[in-house]
């Protein structure tokens, strides 16, 4: 089976909303490295870049068995190469890896009629009614977006024609670049080579919703209109009004400063652009909703056999769904495991 990614690059789980300021606020607050109407320069937060420890790993244990857990965060710095010893310890002694929680929507299809498929799944950025962004968004969000294309994006006229919801992840990427952050960093190369060295089983926790025949899958989803007005805004929003946020909590990542990561603001997170998809007719007939509750009871059931039969046990999360009063470790917690955070 060849997996083509329909999917549009967000995250699965639901982290933590953040409220949104009004728009009246948002245009009174200053870009980091910006001069206000108070005539007060706002600064930016310096990005570390080097070799960094990043954070400890939690604990989860009962009796003398143990699941150290990885938090990992999106963006990190840039220019940061991540050296983490503890982890590699733990790798050396696990019995087991349990990958990440995800859900993958692949195609049953032939290499060749795959490819074939290319063209179609390019076509879906775009509006399917022909507008462009000026058209489907309000007067006052295009007006805040071309001030943030013209920062991060400059002149590229082919984004115009593309709908709100992508428009806007293309304008996070690049916000990030400009930033010193990089979204989709990975920690999976230093962990996979652990792996590679000493062997654990690895367990991988998925659930896979698989298209037999893509084509009017496709064909729907050109057709569709999305409501991902929400996702545009927020989108923007974080970009004004969280980049020196997500720079503090990247170097606190990269630094290993549990006690300023807990501190901070949570994460925003990608409800409304996740939602734009998975609660639109095609998401939900393709059961997005009933995937996301089933990925999660598995990873639970990972955690717990893997307790049950294991001396050691790795395990990496994203920090929005490891911690807070609904996350996995509130979760094992109220299971009766005992839970360590790093500096504990």
């Amino acid at each position: 089976m060849v997996g083509i990614c329909l999917a549009l690059a967000l995250p699965v789980h639901a982290q933590q909303q953040l409220h949104s300021p009004t728009t009246e606020a948002r245009r009174e607050v200053p870009l980091p490295g910006e001069t206000g109407a108070d005539g007060i320069r706002t600064e930016e937060t310096l990005i570390v870049t080097g070799d960094q420890p990043g954070p400890g790993l939690w604990l989860v244990r009962k009796g003398g068995h143990d699941l150290w857990i990885l938090g990992t965060l999106n963006p990190l710095p840039a220019k940061m190469q991540w050296q983490s010893k503890q982890v590699e310890d733990v790798i050396a002694n696990a019995q087991e890896v349990i990958r990440p929680p995800s859900v993958s929507l692949g195609v049953k299809a032939g290499f060749f009629k795959s490819l074939t498929l290319l063209p179609s799944l390019l076509g879906v950025r775009k509006n399917p009614d022909g507008k462009t962004l000026e058209q489907s968004v309000s007067p006052q969000s295009y007006a805040r977006w071309k001030a943030l294309k013209a920062r991060y994006i400059g002149n590229d006229r082919g984004i115009e024609k593309w709908r709100p919801m992508f428009a806007a992840l293309e304008l996070y990427s690049d916000a990030m670049k400009k930033s010193g952050l990089e979204s989709g960093k990975s920690v999976w190369p230093t962990i996979n080579k652990a792996i590679e060295t000493h062997h654990p089983n690895v367990t991988v926790v998925n659930e896979a919703i698989v298209v037999t025949d893509p084509k009017p899958l496709l064909k729907e989803f050109k057709r569709t209109t999305l409501d991902d007005l929400a996702c545009f805004d927020n989108t923007m929003t974080r970009i004004e009004t969280d980049l020196d946020a997500m720079r503090l909590r990247a170097n606190a990542w990269a630094t290993g400063d549990i006690a300023a990561l807990q501190s901070l603001p949570p994460p925003y997170q990608w409800e409304a652009c996740s939602g734009a998809i998975t609660e639109a007719g095609i998401g939900k007939r393709l059961g997005f909703g009933d995937a996301q509750k089933k990925i999660q009871a598995k990873w639970m059931a990972a955690a717990e056999a893997a307790l049950d039969k294991n001396v050691v046990t790795f395990a990496t999360l994203s920090i929005g769904d490891m911690l807070g009063a609904d996350g996995y470790l509130a979760k094992l917690k109220a299971k009766g495991y005992t839970v360590l955070a790093p500096d504990e």
